[in-house]
């Protein structure tokens, strides 16, 4: 069963399947009439709770945290394991905590001055402000003892191109922005998260939306061509999943960045779990003990590559040009696609929406047999 999902190219794979290879031909099949899944699904409760199942399962396990087999398991290695601990949060996460402080201190004693003092001097400002931000994330990466390995050519200020990541967490931002000061697509956050989104951040050109505003979706459709089309601008980074996956999946990307008429820019990003989980599940964790998290562990290792720009191709669409990218990202990091939607997450039907949506279809399928029937 698990191959039913490992190999689907996209989430209409699941609903072309055709029933009557499996199924005694009927009167509707010589009307050209083809019983899909999804019909069947849609008819039978008891056929569609056991088909949630199977993609509850394949779903959820996008979002799961693996939890890694222990080692401490015997009289010799425990000891160890405790002094490792202790050491860990004793002693290294002092250290880094005074470093990040003194990072933060600095950055700030810096970035506000120049940020009010040289507004008529906007191009020194702006080259500033990058400087800086790239200083503060890379205090970021060293407060987790960050061993990140890049591939590929540094990203570059150009017009008409987008760079767009498989997402595992919002560190995935700091690690990128370390090397190149992009400006980000993101979520608004509250906390001081959302401080930093509204003052540091902002200077960068990043463009903020809400899941739950629909009327977002349009206004940032606007702000994301305006922006590719500024050869002014910091070059445009988007994580095309919309949430974030436990980095052994990829669930599907939206086809907004890959409508923009430029060349996108995949990149992959690879963390290796050998010390700690980088997996963000905003849903059970504020940021701020992710952090820690991370803080407390003895390193975040981790691969970046910058792969070959893309553009579309004649003929193609936005979606099938948005399903080639995340191939190669999906390829290159070697982790697994899944036919899902990532705002699944947030939203699921409600019972009463699935039950209308039943009776809808099965009143439909009735009056077709009937139709043969009669003739």
């Amino acid at each position: 069963m698990p191959s039913l999902f490992t190999h689907s190219a996209s989430e209409m794979d699941l609903y072309e399947y055709n029933a009557e290879d499996s199924m005694v031909k009927s009167p509707v099949d010589s009307q050209n009439k083809k019983l899909l899944l999804c019909n069947l699904l849609d008819i039978s409760p008891v056929l569609n709770e056991a088909a949630s199942a199977i993609v509850d399962d394949s779903f959820t396990r996008c979002f799961k945290s693996n939890i890694s087999e222990p080692w401490n398991w015997n009289i010799y290695l425990f000891p160890l394991w405790c002094l490792g601990v202790v050491f860990r949060h004793t002693i290294l996460f002092p250290i880094r905590l005074l470093l990040l402080a003194i990072g933060w201190v600095i950055f700030l004693a810096c970035f506000y001055p120049i940020h009010m003092l040289l507004k008529g001097h906007d191009n020194i400002r702006q080259k500033l402000e990058r400087g800086l931000v790239e200083f503060i994330c890379s205090v970021f990466v060293a407060s987790w003892t960050g061993v990140v390995k890049y591939h590929g050519p540094r990203p570059s200020r150009r017009p008409k191109q987008v760079f767009v990541a498989n997402h595992t967490s919002m560190i995935d931002f700091v690690i990128l922005e370390q090397m190149t000061a992009f400006a980000v697509i993101m979520q608004k956050h509250p906390g001081w998260v959302g401080l930093l989104q509204t003052t540091v951040l902002e200077s960068l050109g990043c463009i903020w939306f809400n899941r739950t505003e629909s009327k977002d979706r349009l206004i940032v459709a606007e702000k994301l061509k305006r922006h590719v089309e500024d050869p002014e601008s910091n070059p445009l980074l988007i994580f095309p999943e919309g949430t974030c996956v436990n980095n052994e999946y990829t669930v599907m990307f939206k086809k907004g960045a890959f409508e923009l008429g430029c060349a996108v820019c995949p990149v992959a990003i690879k963390y290796n779990k050998i010390f700690v989980d980088a997996f963000w599940n905003s849903k059970k964790q504020s940021f701020t003990t992710h952090l820690i998290q991370l803080m407390t562990s003895w390193a975040v290792v981790c691969d970046v590559w910058y792969l070959e720009p893309q553009t579309i191709r004649p003929g193609e669409t936005a979606i099938e040009f948005a399903e080639r990218v995340r191939d190669m990202i999906a390829k290159r990091a070697g982790i697994k696609k899944v036919p899902w939607d990532g705002y699944l997450k947030y939203y699921r039907p409600s019972p009463k929406m699935t039950e209308k949506k039943q009776q809808k279809y099965s009143e439909t399928i009735v009056q077709q047999l009937q139709d043969t029937r009669l003739t």
